[in-house]
């Protein structure tokens, strides 16, 4: 209800019509094969095909997500409805999908933090960034962050994370995660291991939760070091946190 209250909010305040609904399934992908995960995606969009519809709430890609997740979806509705591919965002760009949807959520994380430094007076390259979360959003913000001069300090996955001082080798963390390795993989010599806590409470001038939902609360905040806290995952916050 938080997040789609937070929805709601988001599209309304930047005049999205994608609705504001939010819903998903509580598993773990890991070990599920595709032909696994498509039928359980298709189960779903067959369980609330009637109260989604592309006036209505359009479902988009979130945690362990990806195209080929949105075109089952958008397939599945279309079975009810007719061919709808307006019904799913994050889609594969020969079905309609938006070039560019991969990267667009990281890359407008770090623009906001490039208008945050020029409104605030503040260098904006060679700021140190700490990264919670190495997934589609985490990733394209270290790429965009460090393609335009800042220096990425840490970064953390589900199992743990890495952090460097001098800052960590952005291309070969992508490449060791994209052959299915986790950032402690990473081959770069004289990276520290870190778990998520301390990532969350270590030296950095831009902390950027891009991974679990309320991460940072009453318990944790007044040990974060970072002058900016960049939300780039769904209520990263919580409001004692805040």
């Amino acid at each position: 209800r938080a997040l789609a209250s937070l929805m709601t909010w988001k599209t309304a305040l930047v005049g999205v019509p994608f609705g504001g609904a939010k819903g998903g399934i509580e598993i773990d992908p890991t070990p599920m094969s595709p032909a696994e995960l498509q039928r359980m995606t298709r189960r779903f969009a067959n369980g609330i095909h009637h109260v989604i519809g592309p006036y209505r709430d359009i479902p988009a890609p979130d945690m362990n997500t990806n195209a080929q997740t949105m075109a089952w979806m958008m397939d599945a509705y279309s079975a009810h409805h007719g061919y709808t591919p307006a019904i799913v965002t994050g889609k594969p760009v020969d079905l309609g999908g938006a070039p560019g949807r991969e990267a667009a959520t990281g890359r407008g994380v770090v623009d906001v933090l490039e208008a945050h430094a020029e409104r605030r007076g503040l260098v904006f390259a060679g700021l140190r960034l700490a990264i919670q979360g190495f997934g589609n959003v985490g990733s394209w913000v270290a790429r965009e962050a460090a393609a335009r001069g800042c220096t990425v300090v840490a970064v953390s996955d589900v199992h743990g994370g890495v952090r460097h001082d001098g800052g960590l080798d952005v291309a070969a963390l992508v490449e060791v995660v994209a052959a299915g390795g986790r950032v402690r993989d990473t081959p770069q010599p004289g990276v520290d291991r870190i778990e998520n806590d301390e990532l969350l409470t270590g030296p950095c001038d831009v902390l950027v939760p891009a991974a679990l939902g309320q991460v940072i609360g009453g318990d944790n905040a007044a040990e974060v070091q970072a002058s900016v806290v960049l939300e780039a995952a769904n209520y990263p916050v919580t409001p004692d946190g805040d």
